[in-house]
């Protein structure tokens, strides 16, 4: 496993701890590397190809800054940040091709769409109009993200999935909905899902745009030599 990768594992896991013992200081002190560590491992990978995911991943730093401070302010300076991520990454997603991809998995589509409407329905009256305007649009973002992921594979479509459960869980927090261990959940979501969408992209480096490798000449050696014996 790659050094960044462990790296990336041992801070999102003493973040969890961090969440489930109650320590601000441990989650302050970890949270806000989660996303750079990836970022760094995405660019020695890879280098500059995947800006759009890069810069995505800026915005998930900001994010998570931004959802540790308390506040309805925090709150939505936080969606607001989180939706940049999403069409960041939605925009890496299309260029490799999602929208072709997405266009003959209609059906697909469809159902994705029926669960949102149904989930910011049922949070909307909790929220109030300004909340669940900004819930609903950036919902709507996170669905795009997590279907246009699917065209990198299996595992950045488990991570699209993960991810379109883990804001779930913090949307229910946002409605006033707490159970036992949600805030766990939701770290411990989101950080598979950061990691699972950015394996993808090292995985699959030579998306459309990207330089690809050239076919090698024709040795054409042995039709010479045929047609001098020939001769």
């Amino acid at each position: 496993m790659p050094p960044l990768i462990l790296a990336f594992a041992a801070l999102a896991a003493c973040d969890v701890a961090g969440v489930a013992a109650g320590w601000p200081l441990l989650e302050w002190v970890t949270k806000p590397l989660l996303a750079p560590v990836l970022a760094v491992h995405l660019w020695r990978r890879t280098g500059r190809r995947h800006g759009a995911v890069l810069a995505g991943l800026g915005c998930a730093t900001a994010e998570d800054v931004a959802l540790m401070l308390p506040g309805r302010m925090a709150f939505l300076s936080g969606l607001v940040f989180f939706l940049s991520a999403q069409l960041c990454w939605t925009t890496a997603f299309l260029r490799a091709g999602a929208a072709g991809y997405l266009r003959s998995r209609r059906v697909l589509c469809a159902v994705h769409f029926a669960a949102w409407v149904a989930a910011v329905a049922a949070l909307a009256p909790a929220l109030g109009p300004v909340l669940g305007i900004a819930v609903g649009v950036y919902a709507s973002a996170l669905l795009t993200m997590a279907l246009t992921a699917r065209v990198l594979g299996r595992g950045a479509a488990w991570g699209g999935s993960v991810f379109l459960g883990s804001d779930l869980l913090v949307g229910l927090g946002a409605a006033g909905v707490e159970f036992t261990g949600r805030g766990v959940l939701v770290m411990a979501t989101y950080t598979a899902a950061l990691a699972l969408l950015v394996t993808a992209f090292t995985e699959r480096p030579t998306i459309n745009g990207s330089r690809r490798p050239r076919r090698k000449p024709r040795d054409r050696a042995p039709t010479m030599l045929a047609a001098a014996d020939s001769g």
